[in-house]
């Protein structure tokens, strides 16, 4: 039963290093990463979008099992403003993660992830983590292994509708 408790307050804890708002969501922290290209990518690039940071590694299994759904969701979610970034986790060699885009023919940016951002992110015990930022650039969920469909509809979905129907207004 303490194992079990224990395990909930691990999961349950705020992501480190964010700034608290108001409203309680958090904002993400501002990062700068090189992509597989070597240009340089900012959270602010992708301002009014709904953004899945998902931290991963190539050598996890789980993460290159969840890699088919995120091909698909950005796929099917890319007009509705969604945008997956991949952020490795550290360290990672680019031919490693080169075959891995490759392999899975991975439809999003994907970036070299550095121990700062893992820890900003709080990021790392678990991998793939996957972290659930707004279009105002506030964090509203964190999702800890695969992200599973049902997590997904419940937790990415509305945020996507939510700005569809504030653009028809």
């Amino acid at each position: 039963m303490r194992l079990i408790l224990l395990a909930a307050l691990l999961v349950a804890q705020p992501v480190s290093g964010i700034e608290q708002t108001d409203n309680q969501s958090m904002l993400a922290p501002a990062f700068a990463l090189k992509d597989v290209k070597g240009r340089i990518a900012r959270l602010g690039d992708y301002k009014g979008k709904v953004v899945l940071l998902n931290f991963w590694a190539t050598w996890c299994a789980p993460c290159q099992a969840e890699m088919p759904a995120l091909v698909k969701w950005q796929k099917e979610y890319r007009a509705r403003g969604l945008q997956i970034v991949g952020v490795t986790y550290p360290p990672e060699k680019r031919s490693r993660v080169l075959r891995a885009i490759r392999r899975f023919k991975l439809n999003y940016p994907v970036l070299f992830g550095t121990l700062e951002m893992a820890e900003a992110y709080d990021a790392g015990e678990v991998l793939p983590t996957t972290i659930i930022i707004d279009r105002e650039g506030k964090i509203r969920g964190r999702i800890l292994g695969i992200v599973e469909p049902e997590e997904f509809k419940e937790k990415v979905e509305p945020l996507l509708m939510a700005s569809i129907a504030a653009h028809e207004k």
